[in-house]
């Protein structure tokens, strides 16, 4: 290519700084990858990246930080939304990738899927720029020292190298997360392709939607980028495991304790069960989920399966059918009606793929496909990155082991043997760690020991039979609530998982110190905080008005026999300690005992406000434990306290058709034992004045009292 053609070419621009700008001289050349024309070129010579990362530490960074998971939470919805608006340009783009439809389905709406998703996954974070996590550590007798974990943001900057096969999805499924938390993020997608990348970053910013410096994007090389993190960075990568080693050994990583994720390519499998035979339906899932990961993006997934794992006597019988399937799959440019697979990412990914089948050839022989001899529509062959899916034939993969070591990325796989589940085990493991493995197969107990089995050596397992087989999601798709990340070769780490994810950009931090002092910190009640005691019952109170610590102290109610008996006759529950004296031998119970279920129920009789309030209703039960058994005669009363708000932001529909606006609202219902002295002697009770008897969460809808 002749200097004027390279410098005609347009210039993908960098998002760096809140600005959009050009890398300096004319950069990498970017491929169409069906028609082998040059049609762009990508630089980013001249970007300062320690000015980068300095912008989003000191200026996305303190604004995400301000926003509360629930408004990060809304933010990504928009967001989501806008993305959907502007998909049909991300298509049209997408084609260039070598992708069809479907591929750039998978990339474009997978990656919006993620922001959706995480949107949602506000409901389970409080309206706070922090969260608690965990359970509280009780540290001293009499409770008035306590410890408990508050995670906060991170005060870095997610810096995101990802690999050339997902341009939308492996930045969105990463960006989702960080935002969520409230960390800034700058993206180096895959140069190749960062076209599809750079314009979907151009829709984000036109949106306005984020805050200003909450996202970064490099077209071109990164190289350097790593010189400048510090210890509140956090740095992703995905692509190659030689590439990941080489990164996750940077000096500067090293010396700041930086957090490094790695998700590399794997040398995944499928495995046929031993109990599918041709005429189950579970044979033909299998032949279709292998031939759906081989085509999908020319088989340039990190979740691709590479390994076929098949009982020794089906073989001849998968060949067959997998060879028929393929012979019917289409190649060619993906506009073209009928095209069921496209090309290659480009030239440079067709001849290392071809590398790796020569290497992998010396030791098993193909049996599908041959790279001079396959058809493509509507493009040259010659010109596009296009190649046929090539399944190999190892008769022997304990002896000949390049299978498990050598990866081509592109639509190859093997086929190997196995004699009894525990082999099958044996050749999943030899991939020295997958991000994913599946398993087909009817009997759930050869399930279970193959999970068991193949478990520590993979991220992912999935169980498919034709229960589920017409829902599934996929042997090569991760989802967003879901952990996507392996062991060994995989990489070792975790993307997404839900609140895992998001934990990944937060501080975890213990916090000691009373009580009270703990509640006022994290604005969650803690049992020994000082009660606010007030003249107004709690459910007179719209949300904005309650404050946490907020208590009643109830009035009393003495148990009785007639009680227990006409709870039994209500609920049904005639368990023998409730109504049979004569059979509590051998039991922890001295009498008779009141159901804990009548003992709650009572006790929501002594809290509840009757009339018409702000209270709408009753939501749902976290928890709830009777820690002591209630005899007849004994007296309870209740501590009812606001244990937590949390901020909601879908109505809820009254009967008239109106929406109503409310938040939900934590309560601690502490059932505490108010018997007399004589009473607790009478029977015996271990328990003293005040103690508590049961204990539980109940939430509740209250009516916010702006509802403009």
């Amino acid at each position: 290519m002749t200097t004027s053609t390279k410098t005609s070419l347009r210039k993908l621009e960098n998002f760096a700084l809140g600005k959009w700008t050009s890398g300096e001289g004319e950069g990498q050349t970017l491929y169409n990858a069906i028609t082998g024309d040059a049609f762009a070129s990508a630089s980013s010579k001249g970007l300062d990246f320690a000015k980068m990362c300095d912008y989003a530490r000191t200026v996305g960074g303190p604004k995400l930080r301000k926003m509360t998971f629930q408004e990060r939470g809304r933010m990504l919805k928009e967001l989501a939304i806008y993305l959907q608006s502007k998909k049909d340009i991300f298509y049209k783009i997408s084609w260039a990738t070598g992708a069809t439809k479907a591929d750039s389905w998978v990339d474009i709406e997978g990656g919006i899927g993620n922001l959706f998703s995480y949107a949602s996954l506000r409901r389970q974070f409080p309206n706070e720029s922090f969260c608690v996590e965990g359970e509280v550590a009780r540290l001293s007798k009499q409770n008035t020292f306590i410890g408990h974990h508050i995670c906060v943001p991170k005060e870095g900057v997610a810096i995101h190298i990802n690999a050339f096969n997902f341009p939308v999805w492996g930045m969105l499924e990463k960006v989702a997360v960080n935002w969520f938390a409230g960390v800034p993020a700058i993206v180096k997608p895959a140069t190749i392709t960062s076209f599809l990348t750079e314009a979907v970053v151009r829709e984000i910013i036109t949106s306005g939607i984020l805050p200003e410096g909450a996202l970064q994007l490099i077209c071109g090389s990164a190289n350097g980028i790593l010189d400048h993190v510090i210890n509140q960075d956090i740095v992703t990568f995905t692509g190659s495991a030689s590439t990941g080693k080489m990164l996750k050994a940077h000096p500067r990583l090293l010396e700041e304790a930086v957090p490094f994720t790695m998700e590399a390519d794997s040398l995944n499998c499928c495995v046929l069960g031993s109990d599918v035979t041709p005429d189950k339906p579970e044979f033909d899932i299998f032949i279709k989920e292998v031939v759906r990961e081989i085509t999908t993006k020319a088989g340039q997934k990190c979740t691709a399966v590479r390994r076929i794992i098949v009982p020794e006597n089906r073989i001849e019988e998968v060949r067959t059918a997998l060879g028929k399937r393929l012979a019917s799959n289409i190649i060619g440019d993906p506009n073209v009606e009928g095209v069921r697979m496209g090309s290659l990412a480009g030239q440079a990914q067709l001849k290392e793929v071809k590398e790796k089948v020569e290497q992998l050839s010396k030791s098993q022989k193909i049996i599908i496909g041959d790279f001079e001899k396959f058809e493509v529509k509507g493009a040259d062959k010659y010109k596009g990155a296009f190649m046929p899916p090539i399944i190999f034939l190892n008769e022997n993969p304990f002896k000949n082991t390049d299978c498990h070591n050598i990866e081509a990325f592109g639509p190859v796989s093997t086929i190997m043997p196995y004699k009894n589940i525990e082999e099958a085990i044996q050749l999943a493991k030899m991939g020295k760690g997958s991000l994913v493995s599946s398993i087909i197969t009817a009997d759930d107990k050869i399930a279970k020991q193959y999970v068991l089995g193949a478990a520590s050596m993979h991220g992912r397992i999935l169980i498919l039979n034709s229960d589920c087989a017409k829902e599934s999601t996929g042997h090569g798709s991760p989802m967003p609530m879901l952990v996507h990340g392996g062991p060994g070769r995989a990489g070792g780490g975790e993307e997404m998982g839900g609140k895992r994810g998001v934990f990944h950009y937060l501080q975890r931090t213990a916090i000691q110190g009373s009580p009270t002092t703990i509640t006022n910190i994290t604005n969650q009640y803690q049992i020994g905080a000082k009660y606010r005691l007030g003249a107004t019952h709690p459910f007179k109170h719209y949300f904005e008005e309650l404050q946490v610590g907020e208590t009643l102290i109830t009035k009393t109610h003495t148990v009785s026999e007639d009680d227990i008996i006409n709870f039994a006759e209500l609920s049904g529950d005639k368990f023998y300690a409730h109504l049979q004296p004569d059979s509590l031998e051998g039991t922890i119970f001295k009498r008779t005992v009141a159901h804990g279920y009548f003992v709650l129920s009572r006790a929501a009789g002594l809290f509840v406000d009757p009339p018409k309030g702000p209270v709408l209703l009753n939501y749902g039960l976290d928890e709830c434990r009777f820690t002591k058994p209630i005899y007849p005669g004994m007296t309870i009363g209740v501590r009812f306290t606001c244990k937590e708000k949390i901020e909601n932001d879908k109505p809820l529909a009254a009967a008239n058709g109106t929406e109503v606006k409310v938040g939900i609202v934590k309560w601690v219902v502490d059932i505490y034992d108010a018997s007399s002295e004589e009473i607790r002697k009478k029977y015996d009770v271990d328990v003293s004045m005040g103690d508590t008897v049961g204990i539980a969460t109940i939430l509740t809808m209250v009516k916010k009292k702006k509802q403009d």
